[in-house]
């Protein structure tokens, strides 16, 4: 897929860019497969923001993915390549032989007319089919990972997000993840061949700070811009360095502090992305 640039009619313009659409087939077809999600805006039931710098967005539609691929054994057919306004990937309609349709995450090389299917047992290693981690040959690229049987995938979901299996352990497989971590997962567990598509995502060049509102993303205010009592960054005279390590609003240690509390699942990760 090809990064498009702009002809730079605004400063903003110039360094602006974006991806083609050539490999986006047809428009949403399936209304059944099309929600609307309620718009937060980082607020909680009481109305309180909960999460800053975050606001409605442009008006979107949720697709719903089939993140479980639980229609086992019943081949699918890959109708049409999408656009999902909620991911960075590219979804796939897939029309199953019973006539039912779903979507998919789009997996590289995953075009209009291929065949997909998922089944319990074993499959061919074939890009877009799915099965359980123990049917799956040590070495190959997987994605869209779950963490617990049954409960869909949740693991490499993301645009040209890739795990990779590296063994076996008992009723574990081991996998690496896309961060480098690597860590147990119940051999129960469903997965997909292949590597998440539109990779190219990663080179997009924002440009302008519109794009991001349209994206729901508010303007954010430097701590050293504020106030002492708005910020422990804040006053001084002049351009001023914060004394002490940077730290959040509430005084929180910002860079390289440590957040994660113990979870039963620490015992399954053999090595963390970061040493």
């Amino acid at each position: 897929m090809a990064i498009k640039t702009y002809k730079p009619y605004t400063p903003s313009r110039r360094f602006m860019t974006g991806l083609s659409s050539s490999d986006i087939t047809s428009k949403p077809s399936v209304r059944s497969l099309l929600m609307k999600l309620p718009v937060t805006a980082g607020r909680n039931n009481n109305g309180r923001i909960t999460s800053r710098h975050k606001e409605g967005g442009a008006k979107k539609l949720y697709r719903i993915i089939d993140f479980k691929r639980n229609k086992f054994n019943i081949e699918g057919t890959v109708s049409a390549i999408e656009y999902d306004p909620y991911r960075n990937c590219r979804i796939a309609l897939v029309t199953y032989k019973d006539g039912e349709k779903r979507y998919i995450i789009q997996p590289a090389g995953l075009a209009v007319g291929d065949l997909v299917i998922s089944a319990e047992g074993g499959l061919d290693i074939k890009t877009g089919y799915a099965m359980k981690l123990k049917n799956i040959p040590i070495g190959t690229i997987i994605h869209n990972i779950e963490l617990h049987p049954g409960a869909g995938g949740q693991l490499a979901r993301s645009a040209g997000a890739s795990a990779q299996i590296m063994g076996r352990e008992g009723k574990y497989t081991i996998i690496r993840m896309p961060s480098g971590e690597m860590r147990y997962i119940l051999e129960e567990c469903m997965a997909t061949i292949g590597t998440v598509g539109n990779a190219d995502f990663a080179n997009i060049s924002i440009g302008k700070a519109g794009r991001n509102r349209h994206r729901g993303i508010r303007p954010q205010t430097r701590g050293a811009a504020m106030n002492p009592v708005d910020h422990p960054h804040g006053g001084g005279e002049g351009k001023t360095g914060s004394s002490g390590h940077p730290v959040s609003p509430w005084g929180m240690p910002a860079k390289g502090f440590k957040t994660r509390k113990k979870k039963a699942s620490d015992k399954l990760i053999i090595s963390r992305r970061k040493k």
